[in-house]
């Protein structure tokens, strides 16, 4: 695995390491709060970026250009604004990164399928 489907996969492992501990947290704990926290870390961080990652490696030429790049760009901003805005949102503290971070997260799938619909001919068979 290289390039850009490399970096896809190897954050979205970040990513699940961070949910793990933050599970671990909780469950340690005994508070449950943030369990949405933990699962959009673990569902977005990895289990998405994580598929991001093993489309261009099956589709490399998909990686190929701008648009795959910006493409990583966003799902991590999307993530990261998303992460600490679902926090505030619990704690009341306000929704404006949760919005922005769920904009910018829908966004990143939206790039993500006009990169599959454009690579749609070069997928492997």
């Amino acid at each position: 695995m290289r390039g850009l489907a490399f970096w896809f996969y190897f954050t979205g492992v970040i990513y699940v390491i961070a949910g793990m501990a933050f599970g671990i947290h909780l469950s340690a704990t005994h508070d449950y709060t943030l369990a949405p926290v933990h699962a959009h870390l673990n569902l977005i961080g990895w289990v998405t970026m994580g598929l991001f990652g093993l489309y261009y490696h099956a589709v490399p030429s998909a990686s190929e250009g701008i648009l795959a790049k910006i493409h990583f760009a966003v799902a991590t901003i999307g993530l990261w604004v998303i992460i600490p805005g679902i926090v505030f949102a619990i704690q009341q503290k306000g929704e404006t990164l949760a919005k922005l971070g769920s904009v910018l997260t829908l966004g990143s799938m939206i790039l993500f399928l006009i990169v599959v619909f454009r690579s749609r001919d070069r997928v492997m068979a």
